[in-house]
């Protein structure tokens, strides 16, 4: 058994709306993940179990290789069908914001629309420092993932029996890319606990892995070989990594949504890394896009926050930078240098 997540106020204001609202309208951070994709099928899927009228809006594409989660041909975007995203935001009864912790993160068009509409909103998330912008906030930053806060809300609720397999991929699928295949914040046994609930489902956990990590294409190979092997630095003074990707390589390599997921894990398996870098001219708009990773106790987040704008969690964080990539580059550096005692394992 799982300890109880939710309190009683928590609690008693989940099924009072469950009880009095029809139509639910679920959204999620803009350049969806795994997390973001996973847990608002697994939640649309609960939803529709207990005759909810009820929509997927996410701010932008996801990747291709999420495509395969029962139900993500559903998901409207709002950047490709704003007319209709808006009317169904603007109609709904409850506004469910999933895996953010701030509602600027659905992009500026999108979030006027949700701040328009007169709905409740209510939030799920594990990101540190949520705003207080929703009616009711279920909010732990210590889970793997949004994924896992869904699935132990609906256990919570009484959901459990009658969820079904289609949810529960998508639930797994959520927690398994946002704990990097369970390899980082997977430690506790509840995670393990809940695997165990979706086997019972009837998953396949390693066709999942599969289907997660194992399908790319040619192209996302090759960018893969090449940023490893022309782009790469290592900085032995203090135990990272740095690797950039420019728009021009973007375009030589077909990049597509996604294709850079992952990457900038591999790193970390450099004996004695402590953190890796990846740093990406974001195809669309006019910035630089940041991840960061770490291992054992470094505070990747904390750089984030301090030189990306950005956060995140202990191991996994990310941000942003309006400038020049060689201007990101020499920040990053700046960065390695406040945070050398840390990243050397001083206290």
């Amino acid at each position: 058994m799982m300890p109880s997540l939710l309190d009683e106020v928590q609690l008693t204001c989940l099924k009072d709306g469950l009880a009095n609202h029809h139509r639910f309208v679920l959204v999620a951070h803009t350049s969806p993940d795994g997390d973001a994709v996973g847990s608002t099928l697994g939640l649309a899927d609960y939803l529709k179990g207990l005759g909810k009228q009820v929509n997927i809006v996410l701010p932008n594409a996801f990747p291709e290789f999420l495509d395969w989660i029962p139900g993500a041909s559903d998901i409207l975007i709002f950047e490709q069908e704003t007319e209709r995203a808006t009317r169904l935001i603007l109609e709904a009864d409850v506004i469910c914001c999933l895996d953010l912790n701030d509602l600027s993160r659905v992009e500026d068009s999108m979030q006027s629309v949700i701040n328009e509409a007169g709905a409740e909103c209510w939030l799920f998330d594990h990101h540190l420092q949520p705003k207080d912008f929703c009616t009711l906030t279920v909010s732990f930053p210590k889970l793997s993932s949004t994924c896992e806060v869904i699935f132990r809300v609906i256990y919570e609720l009484g959901g459990f029996p009658d969820l079904t397999y289609e949810a529960a991929q998508a639930l797994y699928a959520g927690m398994c890319t946002d704990t990097g295949g369970f390899t980082f914040n997977s430690t506790r046994p509840e995670i393990f606990f809940i695997i165990s609930c979706l086997l019972e489902k009837g998953i396949d956990k390693d066709k999942i892995y599969r289907l997660i990590y194992n399908n790319n294409s040619l192209d996302r190979i090759r960018l893969q070989g090449y940023v490893l092997h022309e782009k790469l630095q290592y900085f032995d003074q203090y135990r990272s990594t740095l690797f950039t990707i420019s728009r021009e390589e973007q375009k030589a390599f077909n990049f597509q949504k996604g294709d850079s997921e992952g990457l900038v894990n591999i790193p970390l398996s450099i004996k004695g890394v402590r953190m890796s870098c990846q740093m990406r001219e974001d195809e669309e708009q006019d910035r630089i896009l940041i991840s960061l990773r770490s291992v054992d106790d470094f505070p990747c987040n904390k750089v984030a926050e301090m030189f990306f704008n950005g956060g995140g969690h202990l191991n996994a964080a990310g941000g942003r930078l309006y400038c020049t990539l060689e201007e990101a580059v020499d920040i990053y550096h700046k960065a390695m240098a406040h945070f050398k005692p840390l990243l050397l394992g001083e206290k």
